[in-house]
């Protein structure tokens, strides 16, 4: 529409040329639009965006050093209308000056503060300096119809004196102490810990070989019982064998002694048995001949011998009955030993008989007579066999 105008929001416009309220000279409209005639008002925009200043000057401390302190201004126009004012009376037609104004009185208050402050604290307390300078710059700021947003020092350089390097040589140093301090330390803990590792490591590789050593002594001792245990079996299976064995040898060995025992030691006995016998049927025979040889009365002596036979025959029988003797053919051996006992004591009492005749031929005068060669004690030997076996 013609006379009408709407700044940016950015902007601020200024109508001039019609009667306005208050001291300034223009009327300003900030965020909405108005009405201007035309050939009757005139309209200007002035900036109200964010604008940046550097400053790049050399400082002398208060120690007579030269520093090179390098700094950004962040500013623009005040928002209210008093700021908008005074800022369109002095950079409508130059806007593009604001950046060098502001540098400038911003660079002079530098160098001032930086004159009364040592380089130690320029350097420790650079925030303190760019306050002290900003402080120092909002009034003449304010007139200006600017504000600041930010004042920050990028730098601070002194040239070839190279007092700043010098003054950070210490600490360097005591960095450089400290930091090889503590890599010693870390070097140190590091080795530690890697030793610790390799004690570790090598006492696992000990426990691990001890333990394969024992399972491998266990695997060779069960390996070396297996083995053993066939040729183990064999040995016993034969001690048993030649324990059977040795039973067996010693039950033929006692049936082999009881054998000879029949066969030898019973014979003998019985043997041995039937000559005492017969010896002791002699010997009473013997006696009675003497005793009827020199009793006067042979009568009385035949008498006796004949009455006292069946008792010696029957006392020679028990004798053999008592004896361990084995009589073969069984009852009819026995029948031709009793027998033989009873032939022995008949020629026993002919003997006597003969022997009383004579003795009464010779009371008589009558020789006696020869019995023929058969002496007294002649005897008749039965059939004794050795007990079966």
């Amino acid at each position: 529409m013609l006379g009408w105008h709407v700044p940016s929001p950015n902007q601020a416009m200024l109508i001039s040329g019609s009667k306005n309220k208050g001291d300034a000279p223009f009327r300003i409209v900030v965020g909405h639009g108005a009405f201007a005639m035309p050939v009757r008002n005139r309209v200007s925009l002035l900036t109200l965006a964010m604008q940046e200043a550097e400053v790049f000057e050399p400082c002398v401390t208060q120690q007579g050093l030269t520093l090179q302190v390098k700094a950004v201004i962040a500013f623009k126009v005040g928002d209210d209308a008093e700021s908008i004012a005074n800022a369109g009376k002095r950079f409508l037609d130059d806007q593009r000056s604001m950046p060098e104004l502001v540098g400038r009185i911003f660079a002079g208050h530098l160098r001032s503060i930086v004159g009364s402050m040592t380089v130690e604290d320029i350097i420790r307390e650079r925030q303190k300096l760019a306050s002290e300078v900003l402080d120092a710059s909002k009034p003449e700021m304010a007139k200006l119809g600017l504000v600041v947003d930010s004042f920050q020092i990028e730098s601070i350089d002194d040239g070839q004196s190279g007092y700043i390097l010098a003054l950070s040589q210490p600490h360097v140093a005591a960095v450089n102490q400290a930091a090889q301090i503590a890599q010693a330390q870390a070097d140190q803990a590091a080795a530690k810990v890697r030793q610790e590792s390799a004690r570790n490591q090598a006492q696992y590789e000990q426990e691990t070989a001890v333990a394969k050593a024992q399972y491998q002594a266990e695997v060779d001792q069960a390996q070396q019982t297996a083995s053993q245990a066939g040729p183990l079996a064999q040995a016993k299976a034969q001690q048993d064998v030649l324990a059977e064995q040795a039973k067996v040898a010693s039950a033929q060995a006692e049936l082999r002694r009881q054998q000879l025992v029949a066969e030898i030691v019973r014979p003998a006995e019985a043997e041995a048995e039937k000559v005492r016998t017969m010896a002791k049927a002699q010997a009473d025979a013997t006696r009675l001949q003497a005793e009827a040889t020199s009793t006067a009365n042979g009568v009385v002596l035949q008498r006796i011998l004949v009455e006292k036979m069946p008792e010696i025959i029957a006392a020679a029988a028990s004798e053999l009955r008592q004896a361990n003797v084995t009589v073969l053919n069984g009852a009819e051996g026995m029948g031709e030993l009793v027998a033989g006992l009873a032939s022995q004591a008949s020629s026993i009492l002919e003997l006597v008989r003969r022997t009383g005749a004579g003795a009464g031929d010779e009371g008589r005068g009558v020789k006696p007579r020869s019995n023929g060669g058969a002496g007294v004690g002649a005897e008749v030997m039965p059939v004794v066999a050795p007990p079966a076996n």
